[in-house]
């Protein structure tokens, strides 16, 4: 009979064992009983500034009472937040920019009540330090070193803990701080996305062209500058004239005040354009794509699109009609002038960041920091961020442990 016992203890360890192993059985147990966990105590909150509805500055909360992420998917990590970057699309959002694309995203069958996306966390960059993996997660270990740019669908780095996929995480460079490193991922992955999977750009084609980016001093700017740079490319920028030494210094050879007259004067004279980014928007395409080499692949990719704006007004299906119509009309009647009219999207990519981190490490791109701000001057920094005419980025630091890992 005891020998029955124990053969019946050792099957029933077995068994645990086994469903501890296997995928998509982690997502049905209790939290306090999570077998995804090495962690020394279950925890179910966590501090966080979060909004509960859209609007000025003063809807951002503290709490210490934000939900603690929980790993879902067998390729989620949570990543304990030692520094958040702070994008104008965070502002932006704040105040309701893109909610209706947006929370068709995070519920794309409408199973929730509106408004579901409640407490939301902002935030766009993070780097940190990995505290937990999903049973998937084979590239990243606890305890190692990353960064992240965070899908605008998702909660966001200003909060102690965040949880992304794997594949939107990469190691952090390891020349740079966590401070420092929180000013590269979001504008970074968004100009890679415009400039390589768009404007077709790469270290191998990019020697000798001429790249004109339009509204260079901002965080994307100062991040394209320094990449088709580190490729051959020659650049030219707009920026003010106080601008005009700092982006000399990224890089750029070619500079436009815009302050001291309309750029399209100055920039007609100059030789012709293979590619043209474009961060300001306005009539700019309306004169931009004049300054393109005609029929030799030369494209125009702006950043400042309509496409949230369509579906906030519109709603999701039209607003994408809407969009459609538009950018295919722009793109064929520039096609007839021999040019490629192109919008550009921010796109999350792990295998980007990658190939940035090595640029980084090889001090081909520097991290620009305009100011930081401590966790408890969120509300500062959304003010410094709102006010414009930026020269990097502005960082929260949210934990004073992490430079120190």
């Amino acid at each position: 009979m005891l020998k029955m016992t124990s053969l019946r203890r050792l099957v029933h360890s077995r068994v645990l064992l086994h469903l501890s192993e296997s995928p998509g059985v982690h997502s049905s147990l209790p939290r306090c009983g999570r077998l995804l966990s090495t962690s020394s105590r279950c925890r179910t909150v966590m501090p966080a500034w979060v909004i509960d509805k859209y609007g000025s500055n003063e809807v951002l909360r503290f709490t210490k009472n934000a939900s603690f992420p929980i790993i879902n998917y067998p390729n989620e990590v949570i990543v304990k937040v030692f520094a958040a970057g702070l994008s104008p699309i965070d502002v932006a959002m704040r105040g309701g920019y893109g909610a209706a694309t947006l929370s068709m995203k995070r519920d794309p069958l409408n199973i929730k009540q509106s408004g579901s996306e409640f407490p939301l966390v902002l935030g766009r960059d993070v780097s940190g330090v990995i505290m937990e993996c999903g049973l998937d997660v084979k590239h990243f270990r606890e305890g190692d070193e990353v960064w992240a740019a965070i899908p605008p669908w998702k909660q966001g780095s200003l909060a102690e803990f965040v949880l992304l996929s794997a594949n939107e995480v990469s190691h952090k460079p390891k020349c740079l701080s966590h401070i420092e490193a929180a000013a590269i991922p979001y504008v970074a992955t968004t100009a890679w996305s415009a400039l390589v999977n768009t404007g077709g750009l790469r270290k191998d084609n990019c020697a000798n062209k001429r790249i004109l980016i339009l509204g260079g001093s901002g965080g994307v700017g100062t991040f394209a500058v320094q990449m088709v740079k580190a490729w051959g490319a020659h650049v030219t920028v707009t920026c003010s004239q106080n601008a005009e030494q700092f982006l000399r210094g990224l890089g750029a050879d070619h500079v436009v005040d815009y302050t001291a007259g309309p750029v399209e004067e100055p920039l007609s004279a100059l030789e012709k354009f293979d590619l043209i980014l474009d961060n300001v928007g306005g009539d700019t395409e309306s004169w931009a794509l004049k300054l393109l080499k005609p029929w030799s692949g030369a494209k125009y990719v702006t950043l400042v699109t309509p496409f949230m704006q369509n579906t906030d007004r519109l709603g999701v299906a039209d607003g994408m009609m809407q969009s459609a119509a538009t950018v295919a009309s722009k793109a064929l009647k520039h096609l007839m002038k021999g040019v490629h009219y192109r919008w550009g999207f921010f796109a999350p990519s792990g295998c980007a960041l990658d190939e940035i981190r090595d640029m980084v490490d090889a001090k081909q791109i520097r991290p620009v920091v305009e100011e930081t701000f401590s966790f408890s001057q969120v509300p500062q920094a959304f003010e410094k961020v709102e006010k414009g005419h930026a020269r990097g980025k502005t960082v929260v630091q949210i934990s004073k442990g992490g430079d120190d890992v």
